[in-house]
């Protein structure tokens, strides 16, 4: 496998901080709204802190928790930290991701921005755009088909 040109290193770096920036953001603001939660998480000793199924007529604590488990543990937001760690090194081996990540998190992304207005969810989809171009710059060049070159003729 050659080596991606320095173009495409550089641009997936962008995407993968741009993901890392908006993880750690994302969870940033959620331990800071949540703080309150949090803490009777850890008074309470964690264990079955947030419960999966809270019946049929669940309290304003319950649903308070839920709210704060799923904005944050157990959110995107960590495993998009994640991923955006795993394009940095990559991109530092000279190794880009597929074009097929990048079209996935442009999709995602693009969706939340369209539900979810105003919010920071189309700097994600720039990520996956970036990680596009990343891919596209990476591959290497080839002469256009059917050009024959001067060396080809007999």
């Amino acid at each position: 496998m050659t080596e991606a040109p320095s173009t495409a290193r550089r641009t997936a770096r962008v995407a993968a901080g741009t993901l890392v920036a908006l993880g750690s953001g994302h969870l940033a603001v959620v331990t800071t709204v949540g703080r309150d939660r949090l803490a009777a998480w850890a008074d309470s000793g964690l264990w079955a802190a947030v419960p999966l199924f809270p019946g049929p007529d669940p309290s304003a604590t319950t649903l308070q928790d839920q709210a704060a488990f799923w904005s944050g543990v157990g959110s995107f937001a960590v495993p998009l930290v994640a991923l955006g760690g795993l394009v940095w090194w990559l991109a530092g081996k000279g190794t880009i991701p597929p074009t097929p990540l990048g079209w996935a998190l442009v999709a995602w992304f693009a969706v939340g921005a369209i539900v979810l207005v105003p919010s920071p969810m189309i700097l994600g989809a720039l990520a996956g755009a970036l990680l596009v171009v990343a891919a596209r710059l990476s591959r290497p060049r080839s002469a256009p088909r059917g050009r024959r070159t001067s060396s080809s003729r007999p």
